[in-house]
């Protein structure tokens, strides 16, 4: 069958080197859990033979002297010791369970964590997105992810304990003879027979893995089909219940694409589909084969004890000893095979993990502290900035020469992909110059501690987000000062909104996590946002596109109360719509990705040839003048 998945197979050496790596990043992360999982695989592998010893004593003693003393002794260490073993197993399990009640979110938690250090550049690369896309379909799909090396390597310890301890208790049996009065069947002792039977024991306990790894094997195979289909179904095959398109689902009739997904017998997870297919076929017949070979194993092990306890060469009590032992070493050879064979099948899942871990944070991190001044005499300037994402051929901004007056208001206006964002995410640092160098107070901002720099910033970008957080809690970032939140509200627009909220500052926002809480329009919702930048009262304001959600009215009256706004701060703002650039001190004109005019309102307006010029009378016919 066509492989659909790209990655190369990994070789067994690989496979251990990804398995070992990620084991050692969950005792880091997770040492309590890792040390719980490996205790009860242990406990678990080890605690069955006591068991087993016990009933063959008791065994024996029936089928034997049956003393009433020694039955009751054997009895009452037999309830003692499984009295002991059931203790020690609820206390393990409760260990590993206490441990492993917060493992998913931990592990979650080393994605966010990620993200978080990660480059900013890096976190926007789409090739990136795709990456931790397809971790997360392998997670929620196969189940496969980083972690899984716990359950690997646990399930190989406990295979090898189980075999050794296993070994141990059936050796006698290969040293027990049938008697002379055995007859025929002291052929049993001989080496010959010894060696067939252990090879035919061998080879049936081996058998039943090997199938089981191919099926799995061939499963791994098509874990991109399994993916790719699970993100469609889990896309449309919901589209019903997806209430922000429940409009256009009922007027252009998209259930449709709900029904192709839910209905279709074809589809991949359905009952005529490529699983259920191969369940029927090869696949199928591998569990099957695997699960007949075991039964066939444990027939042959109850045959070839039998017939030794038949012609004498032990009792009836070692018979229930050698049985359930041999059969314990078979199941531990199963396991050390079927999880040997898991190193390799799910090693690339893991290796996909790691490596998202693993991605380079590249950005220089300084260590200056940034001068908290009163003043906010923070000056910036920009000295032959050239940016270039990664990948790409051209340069996003080119020689950009600019310095930003303390206490200013400064216009940055272009058409779309002239790079007046790439500009701004380069200012707050979230970026770093391909070429060239931004300064704060004549240092490179790439010596100052990244998140003291940040301080000096309060962004509201054109694709900000609000958390389903207490309305309070939005603007100030946290629990804050109500009165000043309120004051940010009422500033930006917000204060008829705020007096009908049930709640006031309180309210949350959308009904997430409370059925009194309030969904917002789009307006409303970016008011709030400029009301959160102008709570942290940073030296540096930035409004990318603040108006694009409001009403003309809404937005005038954020017009209006521009300079009220922006106070004693450094203002910079984006806009498409050049009536707003009335309002600045000053105006810079992207091109291109690089600055093409700079200069006043009516001194860019004034040259006619100029591209703020010809941008002005593009929206002329919609200006009152």
């Amino acid at each position: 069958m066509k492989r659909t998945d790209a990655k190369k197979q990994l070789s067994r050496r690989e496979a251990f080197h990804v398995l070992w790596a990620d084991f050692r990043l969950c005792l880091r992360e997770m040492p309590g859990l890792v040390l719980s999982r490996l205790a009860v695989r242990i406990f678990s592998a080890v605690s069955p033979y006591a068991g087993i010893w016990f009933s063959a004593r008791l065994v024996d003693e029936l089928a034997g002297d049956k003393d009433p003393q020694k039955l009751m002794l054997w009895a009452g260490l037999a309830l003692i010791c499984a009295a002991l073993v059931s203790l020690a197993s609820a206390f393990l399990e409760r260990w590993q369970s206490t441990q492993g009640f917060t493992a998913s979110r931990r592990l979650h938690r080393l994605y966010t964590d990620k993200f978080l250090r990660m480059d900013y550049v890096k976190c926007e690369d789409t090739a990136v997105q795709q990456h931790f896309a397809t971790i997360e379909q392998n997670w929620s799909g196969p189940g496969r992810t980083v972690g899984d090396a716990m359950n690997i390597l646990g399930g190989l310890v406990s295979a090898i304990v189980s075999i050794l301890v296993g070994v141990g208790m059936t050796l006698s049996f290969f040293q027990s003879r049938v008697p002379p009065a055995g007859g025929a069947l002291q052929v049993l002792d001989r080496p010959v027979m010894l060696i067939l039977a252990a090879g035919l024991i061998l080879l049936a306990s081996m058998l039943p893995p090997l199938l089981l790894n191919r099926a799995r094997q061939i499963e791994t195979n098509l874990a991109g089909d399994h993916r790719l289909n699970n993100r469609l179904f889990g896309h449309f095959g919901y589209l019903g219940s997806t209430t922000k398109i429940a409009a256009d689902i009922r007027l252009y009739g998209l259930v449709k694409f709900s029904d192709r997904y839910n209905n279709n017998k074809e589809n991949t997870f359905h009952s005529a589909g490529l699983f259920a297919k191969l369940l029927r076929g090869k696949v199928g017949l591998l569990y099957a084969s695997g699960v007949a070979a075991s039964q066939l194993f444990g027939g042959m092990v109850y045959l070839y004890v039998c017939l030794k306890a038949w012609a004498g060469a032990f009792g009836i009590g070692a018979v229930t000893q050698y049985v359930a032992s041999i059969s314990r070493v078979a199941s531990g050879v199963s396991e050390l095979l079927s999880f040997a064979g898991k190193v390799r099948s799910e090693a690339p899942f893991i290796k996909l993990g790691l490596d998202f871990l693993n991605i380079p944070e590249e950005m220089y991190q300084g260590t200056l502290s940034v001068e908290k001044r009163r003043d906010r005499e923070y000056e910036v300037e920009f000295r032959n900035v050239s940016f270039r994402y990664p990948g790409a051929e051209d340069f996003a901004l080119q020689n950009v020469n600019l310095r930003f007056r303390v206490g200013s208001r400064l216009a940055v206006v272009g058409e779309n992909g002239s790079g007046k964002t790439t500009f701004i995410k380069l200012l707050c640092r979230l970026y770093d110059p391909t070429e060239g160098e931004i300064l704060l107070n004549g240092i490179d901002i790439r010596k100052y501690d990244p998140e003291q720099y940040y301080q000096v910033f309060a962004v509201v970008f054109q694709d900000w987000g609000l958390p389903a957080f207490r309305l309070r809690q939005i603007v100030a970032a946290g629990e804050g000062d109500p009165a000043r939140v309120e004051e940010c509200l009422r500033k930006v627009g917000f204060g008829e909104k705020l007096d009908s909220l049930p709640e006031g500052i309180e309210t949350y926002i959308t009904k997430d996590y409370d059925k009194h809480g309030v969904d917002l329009s789009g307006g409303e919702a970016q008011k709030v946002a400029i009301a959160r930048a102008l709570y942290k009262d940073a030296p540096f304001i930035i409004l990318d596109e603040p108006t694009a959600s409001l009403d003309p009215v809404a937005e005038a009256e954020i017009y209006e109360h521009f300079a009220e706004i922006s106070g004693d701060r450094t203002a910079v703002y984006i806009s498409h719509r050049l009536s707003s650039c009335k309002f600045c001190d000053e105006i810079a004109v992207f091109d291109r990705g690089r600055v093409v005019q700079q200069g006043s309102h009516e001194a860019l307006l004034a040259d006619t040839e100029g591209k703020y010029h010809a941008l002005w009378n593009a929206q002329a016919q919609y200006y009152n003048q």
